[in-house]
């Protein structure tokens, strides 16, 4: 069991990526909330720091580099605990490296997803969302209410008020198999165009091909796909009745700035635990496929050929299901 009043200083191990440590943060902010006198330190890497660059929670943030060396002055730090959210590899290896009385590491349930992937075989079906399940490191502790955050300070936003009719599209993802069409993007965007609405394009310098392409053909679109600013994207993104998106980072941050999301869910699964946390969403996804899920993060192109589990998620359903999710 742990003894609360007995830690005054601990470190969190979360280094990537943008959606997994957002979803870190109900963590943080509940543990500070309710232990006020403990020091939260963090770690992780260095692309991903605005995450916690204003969260008032933090005590240290620490910046883990490309070129794998841990921070020196966190070697010089003894924790009362480390909680590895992590778990892999690289993160066993700079504990080793850093002074701890405790360590406790997160479940990532591997071999559960191995046999709901490989031979569906779900016994991930009462599995809790992933910031729970971050939670149940610690002994006898609940997460608050409240969602995601992310701390934006002084950000101002570029586009001004439009009377409260922005749509926006977040189209990119890491893998293939996670992103709707850009042509059905393309039709939804035409069709709320013509209902009055204006649609923004959001992403990161790996999106911005994709986002431009879009912005061409979408009447009185805004592309504002950047090189990884994630404090103007959630800034801008605030001005929107909704986020259209991938099981993606960006989902995570439009939850994180309280816009509801409608989602596409392709080769992935809810089960998987990165679904919108305690925030309003409609996912979409196609649930007659028994070769779903064919990963637990995504692939680069669909095993059986078809691509189903996205194809049949026409644009007429996903236009039906964002006037629900804005009307309701």
């Amino acid at each position: 069991m742990i003894d609360y009043n007995s830690l005054n200083r601990i470190l969190i191990i979360r280094l990537s990526s943008l959606g997994d440590i957002l979803l870190a943060t109900p963590l943080v902010r509940s543990l500070k909330k309710k232990h006020p006198h403990i020091l939260i330190d963090f770690l992780l890497r260095e692309e991903y720091s605005d995450i916690y660059k204003y969260n008032p929670y933090i005590n240290k943030l620490f910046a883990y580099k490309r070129d794998n060396e841990t921070p020196e002055e966190i070697m010089s730090i003894k924790y009362d605990l480390i909680l590895d959210l992590q778990n892999n590899i690289r993160s066993a290896g700079i504990r080793k490296k850093i002074k701890s009385e405790r360590v406790t590491i997160f479940n990532k349930r591997t071999l559960d997803k191995l046999l709901l992937v490989k031979f569906k075989i779900n016994r991930l079906k009462e599995a809790k969302q992933i910031p729970v399940r971050y939670a149940e490191v610690l002994d006898n502790f609940d997460l608050d209410d409240e969602g995601l955050e992310l701390f934006i300070e002084n950000k101002t936003r570029t586009i001004s008020k439009h009377k409260n009719r922005y749509i926006g599209f977040a189209p990119g993802s890491r893998h293939f198999t996670k992103m709707w069409p850009e042509d059905y993007y393309i039709t939804i965007g035409k069709k709320l165009n013509e209902a009055g609405y204006s649609i923004i394009l959001f992403g990161g310098k790996d999106d911005r091909e994709l986002c431009k392409r879009m912005s061409n053909e979408i009447p009185g679109s805004m592309d504002l796909s950047n090189d990884d600013d994630l404090l103007m994207t959630a800034v801008n993104m605030k001005e929107c009745l909704a986020l259209v998106c991938s099981d993606s980072g960006l989902m995570h941050t439009a939850c994180a700035v309280k816009v509801p999301v409608l989602a596409f869910y392709g080769s992935t699964v809810r089960e998987f635990g990165f679904t919108p946390f305690r925030n309003k969403n409609l996912i979409l996804e196609n649930n007659t496929l028994s070769c779903r899920p064919c990963s637990h993060i995504g692939r680069e192109s669909c095993p059986k050929k078809h691509f189903k589990c996205i194809l049949e998620i026409t644009p007429e359903l996903a236009f039906n299901g964002l006037k629900n999710l804005i009307n309701s």
